[in-house]
């Protein structure tokens, strides 16, 4: 692992353990040069994903690319962390398990939708519009429509005894 401070592939694990959810592997490590200490994380990946961009362009599928695009849509928003980072992970898995090598950037923000729809409702229809490319108020107005019938729906009223 190459040091984020002088750039020397000499560094330790002083430290690993596994995340609350052991889906992630926690790594503390010292570089041998500069004694510059810092974590790395691991997790496991099913397979290489390739994402095919509106234009054509392919370019290798980014977590991290993923994680800042809903906590840009999660800003200021009060949903913990830790379920943010079990959504992101559902939606990586979820992609991997596909079977699929090449996935459309697309498809990625129909199932990041999908997924902040059941987290967050503001979050939802902020990634909307961008996704969507909201260009009036009337597209707002049609996703808040969707959102509002949604809540509509007759549920099951609850047993009392």
């Amino acid at each position: 692992m190459r040091c984020p401070s002088c750039n020397s592939l000499d560094t330790q694990v002083k430290d690993s353990r596994p995340t609350e959810d052991s889906a992630v592997i926690r790594r503390r490590r010292v570089c041998v040069s500069c004694n510059f200490r810092f974590t790395t994380f691991e997790r496991v990946q099913l397979r290489e994903l390739t994402v095919i961009k509106r234009n054509g362009r392919r370019v290798p599928f980014d977590r991290d690319k993923l994680m800042r695009s809903v906590q840009i849509s999660l800003r200021k928003r009060a949903v913990d962390p830790e379920r943010v980072e079990k959504m992101v992970s559902a939606i990586v898995r979820e992609l991997e398990s596909a079977g699929e090598a090449e996935v459309s950037s697309e498809a990625i923000g129909e199932i990041v939708m999908e997924h902040l729809r059941g987290l967050d409702d503001v979050a939802y229809v902020r990634f909307a519009s961008v996704y969507r490319n909201f260009r009036e108020a009337k597209d707002f107005e049609a996703v808040l429509g969707e959102l509002s019938a949604e809540d509509d729906a007759p549920r099951l009223a609850p047993v009392r005894k």
